[in-house]
């Protein structure tokens, strides 16, 4: 049986999917007489808590006058407002996710001389293992970026001869090793696919240790190395926004859970870089991206907004993009509101579509924006307001930065890993426990019956 075989779900798959169907399903009902948190949230959204840190802040409302009431979404990092990290940077025109990284890791700003410092660190292991790239990253090349990337992290853990030494000093090398090097295993593993399944050309960049990480991942990518200024410094800041958000969120919550069984920081982040990967996580970007393209293949006037309206309609009654009910980019686990990372954003994506040409796609972009509020308020019951996230304008500013759809997630995970590190290093220092929630049994008892008798 060869793999296209193996693969294929055969009529038999079917069956057997039934039975599973048939005999997994759980009465919805079950879960509010048990009071069961499913997604680990309360009905109104308020998220279980599970834990503590010290890494970031996410306020979407305060209490006032004894009653709870939303507020503009508020991001601290290290106790710092997003905003004014944002603003320290780039009024001074520099780059900002490596000291977003410091910050995070160590939970101060650095001096002047400690960036420059903690830069030549991470220039400095921005070197895969002699040979890695071609033994592991172009001989097995996959149109899925990131199940390549993990691959290509678990089997990092071989050329580590400490691979399973869980001391603070050793645990911070391993992720300032990875942090540093997770552009040139998601930017190669793009090429080997864009070489070996696409029948493109193939060319292997090497970073530039004096490089920000967003040079490099342009450097890297494009065939002539060459990128403007405006399009570093906006992936940067692209960057800095996903660095970390929270213990609570997937990706991070399966950080903390990982590491709490004791094993090495190779399968933390490979497993946390799988929670990503999903649609409902990291992987919502590129779903905005492809519905914008369904949308602008239904809509050719991007200005009528009745048509547009109409088009959203049709997502919520599952009748276009992907039949999901989802307007992909709008609202958030815990915002209401307004997201802060889109709101910073939104600013330096304006600038970014003038530089490339594209103020009528950026429009249509905040058309979609004001619209999917009024069509979710008409046809949702919503227990909190909406508005769009991060994912809504990263898959445009990637877009017009010219990144490949398939990469797109990955940049996601290029700037998460520097979050994820911090909360692994945070759950080895104070917990030294093993999470493991509760789940309630409803099964009646059966007696067991001889094959013979069945």
């Amino acid at each position: 049986m060869n793999l296209n075989e193996f693969s294929t779900i055969t009529p038999e798959f079917r069956r057997l999917a039934k039975l599973c169907e048939a005999r997994d399903l759980i009465d919805p009902e079950l879960y509010s007489k048990y009071q069961v948190k499913r997604g680990l949230r309360d009905l109104d959204g308020k998220g279980v808590l599970t834990g503590l840190t010290e890494i970031s802040t996410i306020n979407s409302s305060r209490i006032i006058n004894g009653v709870p009431t939303p507020i503009d979404g508020e991001l601290f990092y290290r106790g710092i407002n997003i905003f004014d990290l944002v603003e320290g940077f780039t009024s001074e025109g520099r780059f900002g996710y490596e000291e977003t990284v410091y910050l995070l890791l160590f939970g101060e700003l650095p001096t002047n001389d400690e960036l420059e410092n903690f830069k030549s660190l991470l220039g400095s292991y921005r070197r895969l293992p002699k040979d890695f790239v071609r033994d592991v990253v172009l001989k097995a090349a996959n149109k899925d970026i990131m199940n390549a990337m993990a691959r290509s992290i678990l089997t990092l853990a071989s050329y580590d001869q400490n691979t399973n030494d869980l001391s603070i000093p050793n645990v911070l090398r391993q992720s300032i090793e990875l942090i540093a090097n997770f552009p040139s295993i998601a930017v190669y593993s793009y090429l080997a696919h864009r070489h070996y399944d696409l029948g493109r050309g193939l060319y292997i960049h090497k970073p530039k240790p004096e490089l920000s990480t967003a040079e490099n991942i342009l450097r890297l990518l494009r065939i002539n190395k060459s990128y403007t200024d405006t399009e570093a410094k906006v992936l940067d800041l692209a960057l800095v926004l996903h660095a970390e958000h929270g213990g609570g969120n997937n990706s991070t919550f399966t950080t903390h859970v990982v590491t709490s069984s004791g094993t090495d920081t190779y399968s933390s982040v490979a497993a946390s870089l799988c929670s990503l990967k999903g649609p409902k996580h990291g992987g919502a970007n590129i779903k905005v991206k492809l519905m914008f393209d369904d949308l602008k293949d239904k809509v050719h006037n991007w200005e009528d907004e009745g048509a547009i309206r109409d088009y959203l309609s049709a997502l919520l009654d599952k009748q276009a993009f992907d039949k999901s009910g989802l307007i992909y980019g709008m609202g958030h686990a815990v915002y209401s509101i307004s997201d802060p990372r889109a709101v910073v954003f939104e600013k330096f994506v304006d600038k970014l579509s003038e530089e490339k040409g594209k103020q009528d796609e950026y429009n249509l972009y905040k058309r979609v924006a004001k619209l999917s509020k009024e069509v979710i308020a008409e046809k949702r019951k919503i227990y909190k307001g909406v508005s769009p996230n991060i994912d809504f304008y990263s898959g445009f500013v990637y877009s017009t930065l010219g990144l490949p759809d398939e990469l797109f997630t990955p940049l996601f995970a290029i700037a998460r890993i520097a979050g994820w590190s911090a909360h692994r290093i945070e759950e080895l220092i104070n917990v030294n426990k093993i999470i493991r929630p509760a789940y309630m049994s409803i099964a009646e008892n059966k007696e067991y019956v001889p094959l013979n008798q069945r």
